[in-house]
């Protein structure tokens, strides 16, 4: 995707130092564009954890970034199949819901724990994280060619009028490495000239929708309108929504999906409006192994003062103001599920899905 023209993943490998990973730091976007340089897996950690990368395909890719980091300070003499598991439970306890921050620290255990000397799995992690990279760089892709039919039909139901798509937080490409996930069908629609218009949820408390899909559909072009969290109902019920696309951090095998909080309440409006329910996200973010997504996917609990603050751009600095009485507390609970009943499908690089155990299943094959 573009910033002011110029085409930027969300992280990379550092010009001539391989050993610095670079990425952008989405707590200032859109008031500044800032690099950050990752050079420890304890830098690594804190990008993570304090959301200076957010979306599960980015977290995943950064996290095996990590693992990479990590290891470039092992040394034969090291029980070096132990410590490169050490170093991958520090890691996946930083943010417990999005699963491809598991995922990747499993792949480079696995990729590595066969090969004998520090050096060999220092090269071959570095090689898992780049691949993995590309991977997802496709996987979004093709998660935009597989959505775009579903956009092109509701366009030519309107004889070519304006498709109006609601989305919640940011599962755009500041929430992968390029496309996105729930923004790469809008995208693909967007470049074949299909007219769209985008309701973007603000997304309280941290504002990703205000703050980081605006910014993108802004930087693409692409007509948006920025709505305060509570307002899809409304629209739903007045014909003015045609579908909804969101992302997951986490969907469970029986199609249960784990998305930013309010997701759910979005799903219950479209259902009550029969308006088609849609999430995308690549299959790294399906946990195959979990069966009950309500019940078992963990929850994140965040600090609640971004409930009580907020953020925003004043005397050209960022600036941070309490909202609430001061001596009020909050619960920020930062993600909900969202029962397969009320989910569509799936949108992924395999295909569109039902989201049923045996159809999800298929996925693997």
């Amino acid at each position: 995707m573009n910033i002011n023209g110029t085409h930027y993943h969300t992280i990379w490998v550092k010009e001539n130092d391989p050993k610095t990973i670079e990425i952008i730091d989405q707590r200032l976007l859109p008031f500044e564009f800032k690099i950050v340089e990752l050079k420890t897996i304890e830098d690594t950690f804190i990008a993570i954890k304090e959301m200076l990368v957010r979306g599960a395909p980015l977290i995943g890719v950064t996290a095996a970034y990590g693992m990479y980091l990590g290891m470039l300070s092992l040394k034969n003499s090291d029980d070096l199949n132990r410590k490169i598991k050490d170093l991958g439970k520090h890691l996946e306890s930083s943010r417990p819901t999005a699963v491809n921050l598991k995922y990747a620290i499993d792949l480079v255990i696995d990729k590595t724990k066969s090969l004998n000397t520090a050096q060999e799995k220092i090269d071959i992690a570095f090689e898992t994280a780049n691949q993995l990279k590309a991977d997802e760089i496709e996987n979004c892709r093709l998660i935009g060619e597989n959505g775009f039919p579903l956009i092109e039909k509701i366009s030519k139901a309107k004889k070519g009028e304006t498709v109006n798509i609601l989305t919640h937080c940011n599962a755009g490409w500041l929430a992968c490495v390029d496309y996105g996930t729930a923004t790469a069908p809008i995208y693909a629609a967007h470049e074949k000239g299909v007219k769209i218009h985008v309701w973007v949820d603000e997304t309280r408390p941290r504002n990703q929708g205000a703050r980081l899909t605006a910014f993108e559909l802004d930087q693409q072009g692409i007509p948006h309108t920025i709505i305060a969290d509570n307002t899809g109902g409304l629209l739903m019920q007045k014909g003015m929504v045609d579908m909804v696309i969101v992302g997951s951090d986490r969907t469970s095998s029986n199609g249960d999906v784990a998305n930013k909080i309010g997701t759910y309440l979005k799903a219950l409006a479209a259902h009550d409006n029969n308006i088609p329910f849609y999430v995308a996200l690549p299959l790294s973010t399906i946990d195959f192994e979990m069966n009950d997504g309500v019940n078992e996917i963990p929850i994140e609990q965040r600090d609640q003062d971004e409930v009580r603050f907020i953020e925003g751009w004043a005397n050209d600095q960022i600036m941070k103001v309490r909202l609430v009485p001061e001596n009020s507390k909050a619960v920020n609970y930062g993600f909900d599920v969202t029962p397969a009943k009320y989910v569509t499908a799936l949108i992924t690089e395999k295909g569109v899905c039902r989201t049923n155990k045996t159809e999800i299943e298929k996925l693997k094959q």
